[in-house]
């Protein structure tokens, strides 16, 4: 187990690149699935999450070689059609292997899928598309039996716009004759992503980022080389960190349609934001007004994985402020620990109500998730005194070496190995 240990009161000053998107590595990952020939992903980060999806593709057969960020993956050996639970359990995005893998051998058998423990997050509408393709599904011992080989292009409706219901069912649909509609699906910018890299290996596939993705049946799909879009949550956690210690920061790779409505809060709260082509630049005091009411909504309202972050700093800001979690109903768990730092937050159910305080106070608490343990390290590089941040296996999920990029920007911030 490793710790930071977290010196906190330094602005930062500086830049940094923003590396790709670990919501849109996972499912293109997935998608290799249906490729005949090697995939080639370029500047991918060192996630935990992708190496545990890389170790679901070698479960089912695959062959793949990382190296100084290449990813290099070849399909056309996969053999078995299982994953178990010992690695479904260490990664939510699991579930995206069960369309690809209907699509391309019709068949696949999945334990239920882990991930951070921040609600239910069910698969009730994956599976439901998934039927309406006409994939026969049903449960045996805690695992997914699922029988694609009747599966048929059809036009399907979302009843909520999940991005990994809209991924894998997007993914299901390349080899299907005819053409499969899905309306409401989710916009994400990562969901573009998956499009433009499943057309440039051959498939048909357009809309995505509309009201309407239409997917037009091909033969097959080949290889090449990729490079998934920068990661707009760690664009954010860096903006927002920035705006809590005060200093001036450009990140670069994100564009300011993919983070608009961060952008907007955090030129409420008092910030100075300059944009050119994909250099956002963030200026601030340290001394941030409250936003009133900020909800967490599909893209592309505000992010649900910028939530905890943006209650970090609306906890050292002058004045009070509502934040409403509409997408996971358990995601304030981490709020307990900014209390030990002195953060004046009460939680309502998905409501959560913060008082800004005029200072943190460093001391010992534990990240319980990816997000909220990405709220801890920015409220102790605020906070007066030590921090220290336990479990930071959570952290390093979706940020890659997350110390070495906050000390870049001037940050006092080391790991540390944990004793206990």
């Amino acid at each position: 187990m490793d710790k930071f240990v977290i010196s906190g009161g330094q602005k930062l000053f500086g830049e940094a690149k923003i590396c790709c998107a670990k919501n849109s590595i996972l499912p293109i990952m997935a998608a290799s699935i249906l490729c005949d020939q090697t995939i080639v992903l370029n500047e991918i980060p060192n996630f935990v999450d992708i190496k545990n999806m890389e170790n679901i593709l070698k479960c089912l057969g695959a062959d793949t070689t990382f190296c100084d960020n290449r990813l290099e993956i070849s399909t056309k050996n996969i053999n078995s059609f299982f994953v178990p639970k010992s690695l479904t359990e260490k990664l939510r995005s699991s579930i995206f292997v069960l369309g690809p893998m209907l699509a391309k051998h019709k068949k696949a058998k999945i334990a239920y899928p882990g991930g951070c423990k921040i609600g239910l997050r069910p698969i009730d509408i994956h599976l439901s598309g998934l039927k309406q393709l006409g994939a026969e599904i049903c449960e045996q011992d805690g695992l997914i039996v699922c029988d694609g080989s009747h599966m048929k292009s059809s036009k399907i409706k979302l009843r909520y716009p999940s991005v990994g219901a809209t991924e894998n069912l997007m993914m299901a649909s390349v080899f299907l004759e005819g053409t499969t509609v899905i309306l409401n699906p989710a916009k994400e910018p990562e969901i573009v992503d998956l499009q433009n890299f499943l057309n440039q290996m051959g498939a048909n596939v357009c809309g995505a980022g509309t009201e309407e993705i239409v997917i037009l049946g091909v033969k097959n799909l080949g290889g090449g080389e990729f490079k998934p879009i920068a990661d707009r949550i760690v664009c954010g956690t860096l903006l927002i960190a920035c705006s809590m210690c005060g200093g001036k920061i450009s990140v670069i790779g994100c564009r300011e349609k993919e983070m608009a409505s961060l952008l907007n809060e955090l030129r409420k709260s008092g910030c100075k934001i300059d944009v050119k082509n994909d250099r956002i630049t963030i200026e601030s005091t340290g001394s941030l007004k409250a936003v009133s009411f900020v909800e967490t909504l599909p893209y592309p309202g505000f992010p649900t994985d910028l939530q905890a972050q943006f209650v970090a700093m609306m906890s050292i800001s002058s004045g009070c402020s509502k934040i409403v979690e509409n997408l996971f109903e358990t995601r304030f768990g981490f709020t307990g620990q900014l209390q030990k730092m002195g953060a004046n937050i009460c939680v309502n159910g998905k409501e959560c109500c913060v008082c800004g305080v005029e200072n943190l106070v460093g001391t010992k608490v534990f990240a319980g998730d990816l997000r909220g343990g990405a709220a801890l390290v920015l409220a102790g590089l605020r906070a007066k005194g030590e921090t220290t941040v336990c479990n930071v296996f959570h952290i390093d999920r979706g940020y890659d070496a997350f110390e070495k990029t906050l000390s870049s920007l001037g940050a006092k911030i080391i790991r540390k190995r944990d004793e206990k």
